[in-house]
């Protein structure tokens, strides 16, 4: 019987070792193995991602992933899911990296790990130009409702800041909120500033306006995000990012997608 325990044991450390040494190998090393970098987007927001009128993937964050895919020398793989689908991707295994306009939170970082920011934004309350919202005290009010993306920092901070409004939430990328806006399903949304920047060409001129004072107490960072075992990934991704912004790829990235509006004509 003791020999029996003995050799129970052996085994089950032997497991946990085994386990441990695969965790700590992390995942850097299973996607140069396989080939492929498999990153979970959420299309249809551009200009972070999309699918274009060519029926490709496109957008900054399009952009700086394939870098990493090239720089790995391996071949990117673009996965498309909804806003609340993202994080279960990668907990799942379905992808490596999760690459959207996410916001770290404390209660996010539970579940992921983030890298550091690769971008700030603010978040901010936008309407129709024939409202008379001037400020947050006149979108706060009963009667009043406000459209957010749901799962998004945006729908956290408009309950915070609006608790007398009534918040709809909307499945889908940041366009789904403005929309409903100008189609007059909402009053008011809360996005960041520049997701919202960033689709007004695409809607009738003045169609929106955002309020002059925004959200919060200064400008939330957006990062990409790993699972918590996947440490030489979360490093490799910060290295990437130094490593472009000191070559000049980081920059004509932003002034290109983000800063400008070429990409509506290429794309």
């Amino acid at each position: 019987m003791r020999q029996k325990t003995f050799f129970s044991l052996v085994l089950a450390l032997t497991a946990v070792l085994c386990f441990s040494a695969m965790t700590f190998a992390g995942t850097l090393t299973d996607i140069v193995k396989r080939g492929e970098l498999r990153v979970a987007v959420q299309s249809g927001a551009a200009p972070y991602a999309f699918v274009d009128k060519h029926g490709e993937h496109a957008g900054s964050m399009i952009d700086f992933t394939k870098g990493m895919a090239d720089a790995m020398g391996v071949k990117l793989v673009v996965l498309d899911f909804d806003w609340d689908g993202l994080i279960p991707a990668l907990l799942s295994g379905k992808a490596d990296i999760l690459a959207a306009d996410m916001t770290p939170t404390l209660k996010r970082a539970l579940k992921i790990t983030f890298t550091d920011p690769w971008i700030e934004v603010q978040p901010c309350i936008f309407t129709r130009p024939d409202t008379d919202f001037q400020t947050l005290e006149d979108v706060n009010k009963k009667g009043v409702t406000v459209g957010v993306l749901l799962g998004s920092t945006g729908e956290t901070m408009a309950k915070q800041y609006m608790p007398n409004a009534e918040i709809k939430s909307y499945k889908g990328g940041g366009r789904m909120v403005v929309q409903a806006l100008i189609a007059g399903h909402v009053d008011a949304g809360v996005n960041d500033d520049l997701a919202v920047l960033t689709v007004l060409p695409d809607f009738p001129p003045n169609s929106v306006r955002l309020l002059e004072k925004r959200l919060g107490q200064g400008k939330d960072p957006l990062a990409f995000a790993v699972n918590h075992d996947s440490v030489n990934l979360w490093q490799w991704i910060n290295l990437y990012f130094k490593t472009i912004r000191a070559d000049g790829t980081y920059d004509k990235n932003i002034a290109y997608w983000m800063e400008g509006t070429d990409w509506k004509k290429d794309h």
